[in-house]
Protein backbone atom coordinates (compact mmCIF):
# COMPACT_ATOMS: atom_id res chain seq x y z
CA UNK A 1 0.00 0.00 0.00
CA UNK A 2 0.62 3.42 -1.00
CA UNK A 3 0.91 6.44 1.87
CA UNK A 4 0.46 9.59 0.07
CA UNK A 5 1.83 12.37 2.07
CA UNK A 6 0.13 15.84 0.95
CA UNK A 7 2.78 18.80 0.02
CA UNK A 8 0.50 21.73 0.32
CA UNK A 9 3.33 24.19 0.87
CA UNK A 10 2.46 24.53 4.99
CA UNK A 11 3.95 20.82 5.61
CA UNK A 12 7.18 19.27 7.28
CA UNK A 13 7.35 16.62 4.30
CA UNK A 14 10.99 15.70 5.08
CA UNK A 15 10.80 14.21 8.17
CA UNK A 16 7.33 12.80 8.12
CA UNK A 17 8.47 10.87 4.81
CA UNK A 18 11.72 9.44 6.18
CA UNK A 19 9.51 8.03 9.18
CA UNK A 20 7.50 6.63 7.15
CA UNK A 21 10.15 5.41 5.05
CA UNK A 22 12.05 3.78 8.21
CA UNK A 23 9.59 1.66 8.72
CA UNK A 24 9.20 0.36 5.28
CA UNK A 25 6.20 2.30 3.89
CA UNK A 26 5.71 3.08 0.37
CA UNK A 27 5.71 6.86 0.25
CA UNK A 28 4.52 9.49 -2.17
CA UNK A 29 5.16 12.86 -1.47
CA UNK A 30 2.91 14.52 -3.82
CA UNK A 31 0.31 17.92 -4.69
CA UNK A 32 -1.82 15.80 -6.67
CA UNK A 33 -4.97 14.57 -6.70
CA UNK A 34 -4.40 11.80 -9.04
CA UNK A 35 -1.64 10.69 -7.38
CA UNK A 36 -3.04 11.01 -3.96
CA UNK A 37 -6.07 9.50 -5.40
CA UNK A 38 -4.61 5.67 -6.13
CA UNK A 39 -2.75 6.07 -2.61
CA UNK A 40 -4.07 3.51 -0.19
CA UNK A 41 -3.77 6.06 3.00
CA UNK A 42 -3.66 9.68 2.90
CA UNK A 43 -1.09 12.05 5.46
CA UNK A 44 -1.62 15.40 6.16
CA UNK A 45 1.16 17.07 8.10
CA UNK A 46 1.23 20.74 8.92
CA UNK A 47 3.24 23.92 10.52
CA UNK A 48 2.22 27.23 10.65
CA UNK A 49 -1.25 28.90 11.24
CA UNK A 50 -4.90 27.47 10.69
CA UNK A 51 -5.72 30.12 8.07
CA UNK A 52 -3.00 30.40 5.62
CA UNK A 53 -2.68 26.13 6.02
CA UNK A 54 -6.60 26.37 4.47
CA UNK A 55 -5.89 29.13 1.65
CA UNK A 56 -2.89 27.27 1.02
CA UNK A 57 -5.02 23.94 0.60
CA UNK A 58 -7.62 25.89 -1.41
CA UNK A 59 -5.11 27.29 -4.17
CA UNK A 60 -3.96 23.90 -4.77
CA UNK A 61 -7.65 22.56 -4.84
CA UNK A 62 -7.08 20.24 -2.17
CA UNK A 63 -9.43 21.29 0.22
CA UNK A 64 -12.81 19.91 -0.85
CA UNK A 65 -10.94 17.21 -2.52
CA UNK A 66 -9.48 15.94 1.02
CA UNK A 67 -12.38 15.84 2.40
CA UNK A 68 -13.72 13.84 -0.38
CA UNK A 69 -10.73 11.44 0.03
CA UNK A 70 -11.27 11.25 3.86
CA UNK A 71 -14.42 9.36 3.23
CA UNK A 72 -12.92 6.95 1.67
CA UNK A 73 -9.65 5.83 3.32
CA UNK A 74 -8.02 6.28 6.09
CA UNK A 75 -6.72 9.53 6.74
CA UNK A 76 -3.93 11.11 9.45
CA UNK A 77 -3.61 14.54 10.44
CA UNK A 78 -0.46 15.11 12.28
CA UNK A 79 0.24 18.76 14.10
CA UNK A 80 -1.64 21.35 12.22
CA UNK A 81 -2.80 18.96 10.05
CA UNK A 82 -4.47 17.70 12.84
CA UNK A 83 -6.31 21.15 13.30
CA UNK A 84 -7.16 21.41 9.91
CA UNK A 85 -9.54 18.24 10.44
CA UNK A 86 -11.73 20.26 12.84
CA UNK A 87 -15.01 22.37 11.72
CA UNK A 88 -13.46 25.57 13.22
CA UNK A 89 -10.22 27.65 13.79
CA UNK A 90 -9.82 30.88 15.64
CA UNK A 91 -6.41 31.10 14.86
CA UNK A 92 -5.84 35.01 14.19
CA UNK A 93 -9.70 34.78 12.55
CA UNK A 94 -12.52 32.81 12.56
CA UNK A 95 -11.56 29.89 9.88
CA UNK A 96 -13.68 26.97 8.42
CA UNK A 97 -11.40 23.34 9.02
CA UNK A 98 -12.00 20.39 6.48
CA UNK A 99 -14.79 19.42 9.38
CA UNK A 100 -14.02 15.71 9.30
CA UNK A 101 -14.15 16.07 13.27
CA UNK A 102 -16.87 18.34 14.96
CA UNK A 103 -15.05 20.79 17.27
CA UNK A 104 -13.47 23.89 17.54
CA UNK A 105 -9.30 24.89 17.33
CA UNK A 106 -8.60 27.55 20.26
CA UNK A 107 -5.62 29.33 21.60
CA UNK A 108 -4.44 27.48 24.13
CA UNK A 109 -4.72 29.17 27.84
CA UNK A 110 -2.23 28.33 30.51
CA UNK A 111 -2.00 29.35 35.13
CA UNK A 112 1.09 31.30 35.69
CA UNK A 113 4.65 29.42 35.05
CA UNK A 114 3.19 27.63 32.43
CA UNK A 115 4.42 29.41 28.64
CA UNK A 116 2.98 29.42 25.12
CA UNK A 117 3.58 27.10 23.03
CA UNK A 118 3.10 23.72 24.68
CA UNK A 119 6.03 22.89 23.44
CA UNK A 120 8.89 19.84 24.25
CA UNK A 121 8.03 16.20 25.51
CA UNK A 122 4.95 15.46 27.53
CA UNK A 123 3.23 11.90 28.26
CA UNK A 124 -0.20 10.67 27.09
CA UNK A 125 -2.82 9.61 28.60
CA UNK A 126 -5.46 7.25 26.46
CA UNK A 127 -9.20 8.44 27.06
CA UNK A 128 -10.79 6.19 24.24
CA UNK A 129 -9.37 2.88 22.30
CA UNK A 130 -8.10 3.32 18.64
CA UNK A 131 -5.95 1.77 16.24
CA UNK A 132 -2.87 4.05 16.77
CA UNK A 133 -2.59 3.28 20.21
CA UNK A 134 -2.53 -0.59 19.82
CA UNK A 135 0.34 -2.58 21.51
CA UNK A 136 0.92 0.91 23.74
CA UNK A 137 0.00 1.13 27.49
CA UNK A 138 0.03 4.56 28.39
CA UNK A 139 2.49 7.17 30.16
CA UNK A 140 4.86 7.40 26.66
CA UNK A 141 6.41 10.84 25.83
CA UNK A 142 5.85 12.15 22.76
CA UNK A 143 6.87 15.38 21.24
CA UNK A 144 4.44 18.86 21.17
CA UNK A 145 5.68 22.15 19.47
CA UNK A 146 1.73 23.90 19.20
CA UNK A 147 -0.01 27.17 20.92
CA UNK A 148 -3.46 26.08 19.71
CA UNK A 149 -5.70 22.97 20.85
CA UNK A 150 -8.64 21.23 19.41
CA UNK A 151 -11.92 20.92 21.45
CA UNK A 152 -14.11 18.42 20.58
CA UNK A 153 -16.52 15.86 22.15
CA UNK A 154 -14.71 13.36 24.81
CA UNK A 155 -16.14 10.44 21.98
CA UNK A 156 -13.41 11.52 19.53
CA UNK A 157 -10.52 11.90 22.06
CA UNK A 158 -7.92 9.35 21.57
CA UNK A 159 -5.01 10.71 24.37
CA UNK A 160 -5.13 13.61 26.42
CA UNK A 161 -1.74 15.10 27.59
CA UNK A 162 -1.60 16.99 30.81
CA UNK A 163 -0.36 21.25 30.81
CA UNK A 164 -2.22 22.69 33.70
CA UNK A 165 -5.20 21.68 31.57
CA UNK A 166 -5.46 18.39 29.37
CA UNK A 167 -4.53 19.16 26.13
CA UNK A 168 -6.11 17.25 23.17
CA UNK A 169 -3.05 15.22 22.08
CA UNK A 170 -4.77 12.35 19.73
CA UNK A 171 -8.26 12.20 17.98
CA UNK A 172 -10.18 9.66 16.21
CA UNK A 173 -13.17 9.49 14.60
CA UNK A 174 -14.08 6.27 11.94
CA UNK A 175 -10.98 5.97 9.56
CA UNK A 176 -9.89 9.63 10.82
CA UNK A 177 -7.07 10.27 12.82
CA UNK A 178 -4.92 13.02 14.02
CA UNK A 179 -2.60 13.68 16.83
CA UNK A 180 -1.18 17.02 18.33
CA UNK A 181 2.30 15.80 18.50
CA UNK A 182 4.54 14.94 15.73
CA UNK A 183 4.75 10.82 15.60
CA UNK A 184 7.73 11.39 13.01
CA UNK A 185 9.92 13.18 16.45
CA UNK A 186 8.39 11.16 19.06
CA UNK A 187 10.76 8.33 18.92
CA UNK A 188 9.72 4.08 19.09
CA UNK A 189 6.19 5.47 20.16
CA UNK A 190 5.85 7.78 17.28
CA UNK A 191 7.21 4.96 14.79
CA UNK A 192 4.36 3.00 16.43
CA UNK A 193 1.82 5.08 16.08
CA UNK A 194 2.28 5.46 12.41
CA UNK A 195 3.29 2.13 11.85
CA UNK A 196 -0.45 1.04 13.22
CA UNK A 197 -2.04 3.96 11.23
CA UNK A 198 -0.29 2.13 7.94
CA UNK A 199 -1.14 -1.08 9.07
CA UNK A 200 -4.46 -0.27 9.66
CA UNK A 201 -5.22 1.25 6.14
CA UNK A 202 -3.80 -2.12 4.75
CA UNK A 203 -6.57 -3.94 6.80
CA UNK A 204 -9.30 -1.35 6.06
CA UNK A 205 -8.34 -1.48 2.28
Amino acid sequence: MKIAVVDYGAGNLKSVSKALCYIGEDVCVTSQKDQIRNCGAVVLPGVGAFPDAVRSLKRAELFDFLKEEADNKPFLGICLGMQLLFETGLEFETCEGLGLIPGTVEKLSFSAGLKIPHMGWNSLEYQNKCPLTEGLSGGEYVYFVHSYGAKTAPENIVAVSDYGQPITAAVCRGHVFGTQFHPEKSGETGLKMLKNFCDYGRHAG
